[in-house]
C-alpha cells in the first residue's frame, strides 16, 4: 500500500513565506520591481511547488500586505510590511 507524502506548501501560510525567502533573494530591478518568472521559476522547479501552492501563497502574501503586484501582473514589489519581516 502506499501512502501520500505531505506537501511541504500544501499550507498556503508555508508556500507564502518561501515566496517571500525567494523575493528577498532575488536582485531586484528597476524601482526595487522583481519579475514574476524569477519567483514563480524557483518555487516551481527548484522547490518542487505546484502551480496550485504558488498561487494561494501569492495571493496570501498579497493579501497580508507583505507584496504589491502590479496590475499587469509581470512584477511585483516588497511593501514596508514585506520587508520588515527581514529586517
Amino acid at each position: 500500500m502506499k501512502y501520500a507524502t505531505s506537501r511541504p506548501f500544501a499550507d498556503p501560510e508555508a508556500a507564502a513565506r518561501k515566496l517571500l525567502e525567494i523575493a528577498n533573494a532575488t536582485e531586484a530591478v528597476q524601482d526595487g520591481r522583481i519579475h514574476i518568472e524569477k519567483l514563480n521559476g524557483p518555487f516551481l522547479f527548484k522547490e518542487g511547488g505546484s502551480p496550485a501552492e504558488y498561487t494561494a501563497g501569492l495571493e496570501l502574501a498579497i493579501a497580508r500586505g507583505w507584496l504589491w503586484r502590479h496590475e499587469s501582473r509581470t512584477y511585483v514589489k516588497f511593501t514596508p510590511a514585506g520587508a520588515g519581516l527581514f529586517a
